[in-house]
């Protein structure tokens, strides 16, 4: 049987990335598909490309076809090592996971046991091939508060589609999609069947929607952790007070304020965070807030406190 080259097949060469693999199969199985391809041979390269791309996208099969050497060129006479069916073989013939039992290529099945590659069957759609469609990604921006209660909200997104005659258009659509409780940032929600439309009537990719939260008005999210910079008086800081404090939940709660506090100092709500079997906590951050001195009346009280107190905040810089 003759060697085949499943990188030359791809257009790539040996050192290339499984990310530059996957780019260079997917541009040419959308030149080459039966259904859209006006290539005489355009069945024949499409099954070949499906095969290049079965054995180089599998870290295994990669790792064992490459133990085969560079030195071999396509189309020469090829047979493989004594003792390769029992090492590389076994467990990947038509009867192994992944398979159906749908040929490809003699040199194929010698060096791992025949059988088409999950996703790329027989039947189906002009030219009897079907390939499912790859899976999208997109970014999605949800409130904070939908991770404290999880709902479900209508998202618009703008994807890329491929055409009966192969082009790419770019469409708007808008989905329902449930929003988890307790979801976090960079998280992802997947939707299954709603990604890119496979080929020759092959079933859809799913969508994965990675989950980014709005910057909020009050609060700030790390990991599970949440928290709000609380502005609060001087003398609220000086002498201790109670305050409401919003959570993301909807709920206030009263909070203490510790005599002598001063800005920057945080106090930590443990479990209050966005929910999980174990919960983020809720951080609350103080911000003394000076009142403006806009008035004879506030000028007089500032005058009172300074010479009532002495106090000077440089002190420690004084040397």
């Amino acid at each position: 049987m003759e060697y085949k080259d499943y990188y030359k097949i791809l257009g790539v060469d040996r050192k290339v990335t499984p990310a530059e693999i996957k780019k260079a199969y997917k541009r040419l199985a959308r030149k080459f598909h039966p259904d859209v391809s006006k290539e005489s041979d355009a069945e024949a390269r499409f099954k070949e490309i499906g095969e290049a791309y079965e054995v180089l996208k599998d870290k295994e099969k990669r790792a064992a076809y490459d133990e085969l050497g560079a030195n071999w060129k396509a189309g020469q006479d090829f047979r493989p090592p004594p003792g390769w069916e029992s090492q590389f073989g076994a467990g990947a013939g038509a009867g192994g996971a992944g398979f159906d039992g749908a040929g490809f290529s003699d040199f194929f099945a010698d060096l791992f046991g025949g059988g088409a590659a999950r996703g790329f069957h027989a039947g189906g759609g002009s030219g009897g091939f079907q390939t499912r469609g790859e899976d999208q990604r997109a970014r999605v921006e949800v409130y904070l508060e939908d991770a404290y209660s999880g709902t479900t909200r209508p998202i618009t997104l703008s994807q890329q589609e491929v055409t009966a005659d192969g082009r790419l258009v770019n469409k708007q659509r808008t989905l329902n999609v449930k929003i988890p409780k307790g979801i976090t940032e960079g998280q992802s929600i997947r939707l299954k069947g709603q990604g890119a439309p496979g080929m020759g009537g092959g079933p859809k990719g799913d969508l994965l929607l990675e989950v980014h939260f709005r910057k909020h008005p009050l609060y700030s999210v790390d990991g599970r952790d949440v928290t709000i910079e609380l502005p609060v008086a001087p003398w609220e800081a000086a002498l201790g007070a109670k305050v409401d404090v919003p959570l993301p939940d909807g709920k206030r709660i009263k909070m203490t304020i510790p005599k002598g506090s001063n800005s920057g100092k945080q106090m930590r709500l443990k479990g209050k965070g966005i929910p999980a079997k174990t919960p983020g906590d809720f951080f609350v951050l103080l911000k003394v807030m000076t009142p403006p001195a806009d008035n004879e009346q506030a000028r007089k009280a500032y005058e009172d406190l300074k010479a009532a107190t002495n106090y000077n905040p440089r002190r420690h810089l004084e040397r």
